[in-house]
């Protein structure tokens, strides 16, 4: 199984992909989309959906992990992330990749055992797990690998969805 981890943001969206088999975790590729803050929105709403279906094109992933919008203080913020989050699903959706979303505390959970963990604590562990040489760079990539590990961990449970529905 293939899954592609997106850690959402209208700026900088993280990328993991992960190819699991035989409870082995593999990391395929990570990195970042990022997005020029001088664009209007919607150039750079279409910047981001170019660039994962960019990714879909070449890995052809089996289901997509997105993490889940959490309440922010900032309501700016969380309306570009939710923005962001919308680009990826409706990418999932097109190609009827089924996705899994997941609180922070979820994959915290599923990485490193317990959900309230530190950030360190995480990359640690997505370097552990993942064979890595040293912790993905920049944050938002090691994100998305843990919220593609996440999904692998639960087996598509928990907040499981299909983008079909």
């Amino acid at each position: 199984m293939i899954v592609l981890g997106i850690d959402p943001g209208t700026a900088i969206m993280g990328y993991g992909v992960v190819s699991y088999q035989n409870s082995k975790h593999k990391p395929l590729t990570y990195g970042v989309l990022r997005t020029d803050k001088e664009e209007k929105t919607e150039d750079r709403l279409k910047k981001l959906f170019h660039g994962i279906n960019g990714l879909l094109d070449e890995y052809r992933p089996d289901v997509m992990a997105v993490e889940e919008l959490f309440f922010n203080r900032n309501v700016t913020t969380a309306i570009t992330v939710g923005q962001a989050r919308g680009v990826a699903l409706l990418a999932a959706s097109l190609r009827g990749i089924p996705v899994g979303e997941y609180t922070p505390l979820q994959v915290k959970q599923a990485v490193v055992g317990y959900g309230r963990a530190e950030k360190q604590q995480v990359q640690y562990m997505i370097q552990r797990i993942l064979g890595l040489q040293e912790v993905p760079k920049p944050d938002d990539a090691a994100d998305a690998l843990a919220i593609a590990i996440c999904y692998c961990q639960f087996g598509g449970k928990s907040s499981w969805r299909s983008s079909k529905g």
